[in-house]
């Protein structure tokens, strides 16, 4: 009798657009609930903009532990597996994520110890904020956690189910939201209201939220594991890989990737180490703390909303173009650049004209308590362009093989940064907008290096018409029109109300100007859900071809 073959039922893989549309409502979700706790935090009677120098100086530390022992590893691990699976080695694919968990479970181990024992020394020697000891301790546990965790996510965004990712991440920040509001109004009960004591117990909710965002992933593993295929397809071999091998390779992507991510870190450590040190001899230590916690909260967290939408395309890329490298298909590379370089622009265009013209509403809208910081915002909105376009440059250009260019680019950026800091803050009327000034020049720097490379090393045939002449056109239109609505209204509606309208005429306009002036192709319509209905819809309207 013929011996039974037990075959696993394998998942079916999400579409590129499918793995972006799961991760981008993933991503605006937790910039959302990030939003709600830095509100809730910010105008909480005894926080406010020091609590928030307390919390968000301590928070950059551990960005940077948390950066060598995980950003790099999930875009490293996806490629590996990704290039693997695409030809069939499900062995090897699973080798690597078993020794990448082993791997980096210890370095996240190690990054523990640093952090919690190198508490004291870094509140007093790099900070200048004593306060943030305890707060830096409570943090520490965190980087091992997601250490693992990001060994998970890089697998299963190999293998293109960017689901667990997006599930991961959202759980973690509604946990972390929900155990901020719980935690820090205990301890306003128990303390009256100490700034530091409430800054500790928001510390201790990201550290909680880091744990369940762990567990979710291992019992999501267990639960998938099933229905992933752990043999090779016919006729595949694995290559006689060793442990060391496996783990040379997996350093040798992840550390130039891990580095771009220390060094983005790094561009907000440059202000955590600067800002309080320069300023505090001019302002003095509450006003210097209080002028840091504007930056590092309200104005980092606005600027950073725009990402949440592009982070999906260059997480989506580095698998999507590594298989399709490795199948030696050209085409499709050239259409998930093409494409993602449009919607990066799309995005981030229309943002920083946003934030820039209505800056001070916009912080009246959300923090009525606490709305200073309206040039700052105006200022660093221009980072969000730069910042959006070479990160999705990035993941072509690690997706590509040149994993060393970002960290190159953003090391020379933050160098820059660094130097306009120390230059221009102390600078009679510039002070801490020196900061903002910095990132600008950061990010702009940084985005003129990626976009070199990748204009060399590809044969892409961009139209500057439509990748570039009509978003812009597009943005203007929207600014003239919102403002002229703005000021239309003014003497008639409250500030708040109005901001909320201003925004709505100008995303109704920009949408409007898009399908007038026919950005999208019939192709990239129909990539998206219920495309044909929308093409064919469009095309009667005369707004496509």
């Amino acid at each position: 009798m013929p011996e039974k073959i037990e075959k696993k039922k394998e998942r079916k893989k999400e579409t590129f657009l499918q793995g972006i549309l799961i991760l981008i409502f993933s991503q605006v979700l937790i910039k959302i609930l990030g939003l709600v706790q830095t509100l809730y935090l910010t105008n909480r009677d005894g926080f406010g903009d020091l609590g928030n120098a307390l919390y968000m100086g301590s928070y950059q530390i551990y960005a940077l532990l948390l950066s060598v022992s995980s950003i790099g590893i999930p875009n490293a691990i996806s490629k590996l597996i990704s290039e693997r699976v695409a030809i069939g080695d499900n062995e090897g694919a699973h080798r690597v994520f078993k020794v990448a968990l082993l791997t980096f479970g210890l370095i996240g181990m190690i990054g523990t110890l640093l952090l919690f024992f190198g508490a004291g020394f870094i509140s007093n020697t790099w900070l200048d904020i004593p306060e943030s000891k305890i707060t830096l301790m409570i943090l520490s546990p965190g980087v091992f956690f997601v250490a693992i965790s990001s060994v998970f996510r890089g697998y299963f965004a190999g293998r293109e189910q960017m689901r667990a990712t997006a599930h991961a991440q959202s759980f973690e920040q509604f946990c972390k939201t929900a155990f901020t509001i719980v935690f820090v109004e205990i301890v306003v009960i128990l303390t009256s209201s100490n700034t530091v004591l409430m800054a500790a117990a928001a510390t201790a909710a990201t550290s909680s939220a880091i744990l369940m965002s762990f567990l979710y992933l291992y019992r999501y593993y267990r639960k998938e594991i099933k229905y992933i295929s752990l043999k090779n397809e016919p006729g595949v071999k694995s290559k006689n890989t060793t442990f060391k091998s496996v783990v040379k390779t997996i350093l040798w992507i992840s550390i130039p990737v891990s580095l771009t991510a220390i060094l983005s870190s790094f561009n907000k450590l440059v202000d955590s180490m600067t800002v309080v040190k320069l300023l505090k001899p001019i302002l003095g230590e509450e006003l210097a703390k209080a002028k840091y916690g504007i930056l590092s909260a309200k104005v980092d967290i606005l600027t950073s909303l725009p990402l949440a939408f592009n982070v999906a395309f260059a997480t989506a890329l580095v698998p999507a173009i590594s298989a399709a490298r490795a199948r030696k298909d050209q085409a499709t590379i050239n259409k998930r650049i093409s494409f993602s370089l449009l919607v990066s622009l799309l995005i981030g265009l229309p943002c920083t004209a946003g934030m820039f013209i209505y800056s001070k509403e916009i912080l009246l809208l959300l923090f009525p308590n606490a709305s200073e910081g309206a040039l700052l915002l105006s200022i660093s909105a221009f980072t969000i362009i730069f910042t959006i376009l070479a990160q999705t440059i990035n993941g072509m250009l690690q997706g590509l093989g040149k994993v060393k260019v970002p960290a190159i680019a953003l090391g020379i950026g933050v160098l820059a940064k660094a130097v306009a800091n120390i230059v221009l803050i102390p600078m009679n009327g510039i002070y801490e907008n020196g900061a903002a000034i910095g990132s600008v020049i950061c990010h702009l720097v940084s985005f003129i290096i990626v976009y070199s490379v990748l204009v060399r090393s590809t044969k892409l045939n961009f139209s500057l018409i439509r990748l570039a002449f009509k978003p812009v056109l597009s943005t203007i239109i929207m600014s003239v029109v919102s403002y002229c609505v703005f000021i239309l209204l003014k003497p008639f509606i409250g500030i708040r109300i109005l901001t909320i309208i201003t925004i709505a005429v100008a995303i109704i306009v920009f949408a409007i100007c898009l399908l007038v002036l026919r950005v999208f192709s019939k192709e990239e319509i129909e990539m998206l859900p219920r495309g044909e209905q929308i093409y064919k819809l469009l095309k009667k309207s005369h707004l496509c071809k």
